[in-house]
């Protein structure tokens, strides 16, 4: 027989009661005590935006983890800067958007510039899938563009005649540029182009960052620094044609490039060895370390050469290891050329904390040749200057940066323009940190949240905060009030540090 349970057979009786009871069951409301936050109107002061123009190179255009994509170029500074514009009368923002969030191009059935790359768990991986944009090819909606960001560009090559020229991309070496070419440009130079689109309003970012970037990231093996000369001339073009009809705008120095991760990750000293290893790496190297010894004393001997100069560079030059972790072993171009005196005395020496290892090394330092353990890269193989930069060659790309700079302000100060200090900033981000809303972005590779996977250009995040140090500088200059205004600074949690590897059309 099924037992039935009474415990609660009262409850609809209870509410029948209820129900029928002449009872106001209407509850007061609860009162939000949040206080009310006053929307703030955006003024622009004596700016006019309504016609904007970027201006730069690869920041300019989104670049990030090492490939231009449709995603990073909507979170372009440019781009969130327009999104600002728009609520101070500012007008449309047209884009060149590549064709895929892949990254890189195709020529015909050839990969000519990479994908993404993407974080795989344990470091900055590429793409595997093939880019769908082509290279010649024109962007949607071309020419009607207002962001002429374009990777790669020099300062001097905003001046250059067919810089956009398809017919270009053929020669040997290239004349043109792939990024700008598919902007089907109407004028003959990438500083014409934008000048014709009459604006009101500019943005001039890291002009200059390429004329020495190159340089840098070949470890000074290749490529030249542009001489300061040929930057003025041709910042000073930029400059005073942008300004020639009244319009006004915001200019950003550089910073030190060899601050960023692409030149910091590496340590100069990543070679564990046991006591026996170092033992026997020591008894290799000891021809060498005594032929120096023996090369220098006929140097004091025949020479001008003191012996305490001599001393100077055996001691730079003497290769030894020890249990834990050691210095690779590189070539230095800029120390005395021995070969006359020893053909196998070559100019080799153990790097120190002033010489800064490219990120790419990572994968090379420890490979063997041809399989031979004994022919180990960065030990007994000492490593190429591709793969590193010695202090001689920072010190080079500093004094070149702080010329830029220098040019950068006069002339900025000049057309009294808005100045942004990106030199400071990213000085300060590889220091202590920069604040940015509830994150504290700093210039670690993957983690720190300024830096993309490349190692050199910006996360979306980094890129949103680049918008707003440029909205300050807006504001101090031509009385607009981005910094107080409701919705008038982007904010950090809407932009992401990464993208994931699915995200591809």
């Amino acid at each position: 027989m099924k037992k039935i349970n009474f415990k609660y057979n009262w409850l609809p009786v209870l509410f029948i009661g209820l129900v029928a009871c002449d009872v106001n069951n209407d509850l007061d409301p609860i009162k939000d005590n949040t206080p009310e936050v006053p929307v703030v109107a955006l003024t622009e002061g004596t700016a006019d935006f309504s016609k904007y123009i970027s201006l730069g190179a690869s920041f300019t255009a989104g670049f990030t983890d090492g490939a231009l994509f449709k995603e990073a170029q909507k979170n372009s500074f440019p781009n969130i800067l327009a999104s600002k514009f728009s609520m101070a009368k500012g007008g449309d923002f047209n884009q060149p958007l590549m064709k895929d969030n892949i990254g890189g191009m195709v020529s015909g059935a050839n990969v000519a510039l990479q994908p993404r790359f993407y974080f795989n768990g344990s470091g900055p991986t590429r793409l595997t899938v093939k880019p769908t944009t082509k290279v010649g090819f024109p962007a949607d909606n071309a020419p009607t563009f207002n962001n002429y960001g374009i990777p790669g560009a020099k300062s001097f090559h905003f001046l250059a005649p067919n810089y956009g020229s398809a017919a270009g991309l053929a020669t040997v070496p290239a004349t043109a540029n792939p990024y700008f070419v598919r902007m089907m440009p109407t004028q003959s130079t990438l500083l014409a182009e934008a000048a014709s689109k009459l604006p009101t309003f500019f943005t001039l970012s890291e002009v200059g960052g390429n004329d020495v970037l190159d340089y840098a990231v070949a470890g000074g093996a290749s490529g030249a620094i542009t001489p300061k000369a040929t930057f003025d001339a041709a910042f000073g073009a930029i400059i005073n044609t942008l300004t020639a009809q009244g319009a006004k705008g915001v200019v950003a120095n550089l910073p030190y490039i060899t601050t960023l991760p692409h030149f910091t990750t590496v340590p100069h000293n990543p070679v564990p060895m046991s006591a026996t290893v170092a033992a026997g790496s020591n008894q290799g190297f000891a021809p060498y370390n005594a032929g120096i010894k023996q090369a220098f004393a006929f140097l004091v001997a025949n020479t001008p050469m003191t012996q305490a100069m001599a001393d100077a560079e055996i001691a730079k030059r003497t290769i030894n290891f020890s249990e834990g972790k050691n210095a690779v072993v590189i070539v230095d171009k800029n120390l005395t050329d021995l070969t006359a005196i020893n053909s196998r005395l070559k100019n080799f020496r153990q790097a120190t904390s002033d010489d800064l290892l490219v990120l790419p090394s990572s994968t090379f330092i420890g490979t063997t040749v041809g399989g031979n353990p004994l022919l180990v890269n960065g030990v007994s193989v000492p490593l190429e200057d591709k793969w590193v930069l010695t202090k001689t060659e920072v010190d080079a790309i500093k004094t070149a940066i702080d010329g830029y700079n220098a040019t950068i302000k006069a002339m900025a100060d000049s057309k009294g323009l808005a100045f942004v200090d990106f030199n400071v900033i990213l000085k300060t981000a590889s220091t202590s940190g920069l604040q940015f809303d509830e994150y504290t972005l700093n210039t670690s590779l993957i983690f720190g949240g300024l830096v993309s996977l490349d190692g050199i250009h910006l996360t979306a995040r980094g890129y949103a905060l680049m918008a707003n140090k440029m909205l300050e500088a807006i504001d101090g200059k031509y009385g607009s009030n981005f910094m107080k205004a409701t919705k008038g600074l982007a904010k950090a949690a809407d932009y992401p540090t990464n993208y994931s590897p699915a995200l591809l059309n």
